[in-house]
């Protein structure tokens, strides 16, 4: 059923590239976390144009050059913005190597925002505690990363991560999840070049495998990575454990073990 009035929540104009978005867009960029002012305050362009294009001339340059500077000291004007500042750019950094979508990082950025008013920081170094949060965003969205794929890009150990991370989510009270081994097969079956039709029955071995309680106290990746090396031998497309292994980030006695374990318990008969 259609309703009597829609309304669109857009601009009331068209644009068919940038140049034309640029010059008829009357707003800026929407409001945002990952910037420690939330892309509220102003910013002047780098480009030496003015509002019609035209060039800059010398002498306005240089002046407008001291403007870039004091606005970029304005910006950052104390100790708690100077920590935002730095934590959002390698709360960037770190989700570029990651290639974690714009949620992820929204979602980090609002924990990380909630850590620092309620004093969590202290005796902590950023770092550890952004890429705390950062794993914290993948776990409650669901976007499949693991603490060591986190740790391999941060400037801290895994250790420390993992020990703010524990701190944080005890006191922020945060609602988290167990991982689903499900949720790693997509990325998996990509890295492996499985088919879908391999990717379709390790999730019902997985499946299969949780309604039984098999994954209880067992990590997700390495269940994640024994049923798709069942999978993979079922529908002909056979991978090595060494192959499996790589891409899940565990050992290849883990894969076995796993593969052992659900074959056994799920009467698999796998010709390995």
């Amino acid at each position: 059923m259609l309703k009597d009035k829609f309304y669109d929540l857009g601009p009331e104009w068209r644009a068919f590239d940038s140049d034309q978005r640029d010059k008829r867009g009357r707003t800026g960029a929407p409001m945002t976390f990952t910037i420690h002012d939330k892309g509220l305050s102003t910013i002047i362009d780098w480009r030496n144009k003015d509002v019609h294009g035209r060039d800059i001339s010398p002498t306005n340059r240089a002046q407008i050059y001291r403007l870039r500077k004091w606005q970029r000291r304005i910006r950052v004007s104390d100790a708690a913005e100077r920590n935002l500042a730095f934590a959002m750019a390698e709360l960037d950094r770190i989700s570029s190597h990651l290639s974690l979508p714009r949620s992820i990082r929204e979602q980090a950025a609002i924990t990380y925002r909630r850590a620092v008013e309620e004093n969590l920081i202290r005796g902590r170094s950023i770092e550890s505690v952004t890429a705390a949060c950062l794993y914290g965003a993948c776990r409650i969205r669901g976007v499949p990363r693991t603490l060591d794929e986190v740790a391999e890009h941060a400037r801290v150990d895994k250790k420390e991560i993992g020990r703010s991370y524990r701190f944080i989510t005890k006191e922020l009270n945060l609602k988290i999840n167990p991982t689903n081994p499900i949720d790693y097969m997509p990325r998996f079956a990509s890295e492996l070049g499985l088919s879908t039709g391999v990717q379709k029955r390790a999730v019902e071995i997985l499946e299969a495998a949780i309604k039984l309680g098999l994954t209880s106290g067992r990590g997700p990746m390495g269940v994640a990575a024994a049923a798709l090396y069942i999978s993979s031998i079922e529908k002909g497309e056979r991978r090595t454990q060494r192959e499996v292994s790589e891409v899940a980030k565990v050992t290849e006695v883990t894969v076995r073990n796993r593969y052992k374990e659900l074959q056994e318990k799920l009467g698999l008969n796998v010709d390995v």
